[in-house]
């Protein structure tokens, strides 16, 4: 049988976190999802254990399964490591 996965695209943080990608303006990003989708698409450094970390941690949020402080955390993390952090 094949099983169900459960997400909510509705986490969000305390409090955003603000990056600046590619063309430098500043964004922000409210929760695990937008996280998730500037780390798989658009993230300029993507071979480090941190940013690993961080994509699995916001997974994980989604999914019910994990911290979405937790993913804050380690998204910044990601973040000052890949020097997009605002």
């Amino acid at each position: 049988m094949d099983k169900v996965i459960e997400v909510d695209f509705k986490v969000t943080w305390r409090a955003p976190v603000f990056v600046r990608i590619g063309n430098g303006f500043r964004e922000r990003v409210d929760g695990p999802d937008a996280a998730l989708d500037a780390l798989a698409h658009r993230w300029p450094e993507c071979q480090s254990e941190v940013y690993r970390e961080a994509k699995l941690r916001c997974l994980e949020a989604l999914v019910q399964h994990g911290s979405a402080e937790t993913a804050r955390s380690r998204f910044i993390s990601a973040a000052i490591a890949a020097g997009v952090f605002a």
